[in-house]
């Protein structure tokens, strides 16, 4: 319906604004065009798009940020999909796409426990490093190889840190890794992963941030290409 002045009323601005969103493709997150693009886009008056943003603020669809702009709000299937369980995600991720998560958010997690661990951290550390050396069987050697790595984001100090690795390690164990072919009963007195675990500890007791993100990404990596080959 049009208003005297020739222009779309807000309530037809409101679906034409919807349709726009959607046929825009932008996705949550995104801002949309100023103001003054859209009252030419959808050809209506300032105030009449106003009136279209406030009810579409309300209804969830959009939210505003003074001083930055407009942006689409997330809808009710995006949060179901950021709240699945770990089980869940778990079965949608590959083990290749595990590895890329882990090598995007572990390195950080060194980093902040190079200048955060307290001794007792550290001293936890060096004996499960020595529990997984003296492991008996490969099962032995990847439950202390858990611990490791959670004690690592323990060393952290950092509460949402500690609850982001919790939460990828969870999804970690939901993923369908497939028979992995072992050549020997146990790890070998040579298992790369022994230098690399000990080498990111040596840069967390030398309270070296980058040499920690350095060597939990080269630990990560070197896990990832004896499984995938280049990563």
């Amino acid at each position: 319906m049009l208003s005297r002045d020739g222009f779309l009323t807000a309530g037809d601005t409101i679906t034409d604004l919807r349709d726009y969103i959607a046929a825009s493709g932008l996705k949550p997150g995104e801002r949309l065009p100023a103001e003054r693009a859209l009252t030419a886009e959808l050809g209506v008056t300032r105030n009449t798009l106003r009136k279209a943003l406030d009810a579409l603020e309300r209804e969830g669809t959009i939210w505003r940020h003074v001083g930055k702009g407009t942006f689409v709000a997330a809808t009710a299937d995006d949060l179901d999909r950021m709240t699945q369980s770990p089980a869940e995600l778990g079965k949608q991720l590959t083990p290749f796409r595990m590895m890329r998560a882990r090598l995007a958010i572990e390195p950080a997690i060194a980093r902040e426990a190079a200048i955060n661990a307290s001794g007792d951290v550290i001293a936890r550390l060096k004996a499960t490093i020595q529990r997984m050396r003296a492991a008996t069987s490969w099962k032995l050697y990847e439950t202390e190889d858990d611990v490791f790595h959670r004690e690592v984001a323990e060393a952290s100090d950092n509460l949402l840190l500690l609850s982001v690795f919790d939460q990828l390690n969870m999804v970690r164990r939901a993923v369908a890794w497939g028979a992995v072919m072992r050549q020997s009963s146990k790890p070998p007195a040579d298992h790369g992963s022994f230098a690399e675990h000990e080498e990111i500890v040596q840069s967390i007791i030398n309270r070296d941030p980058a040499g920690a993100h350095e060597a939990m990404r080269k630990h990560l990596r070197s896990v990832a290409e004896r499984l995938f080959g280049e990563i």
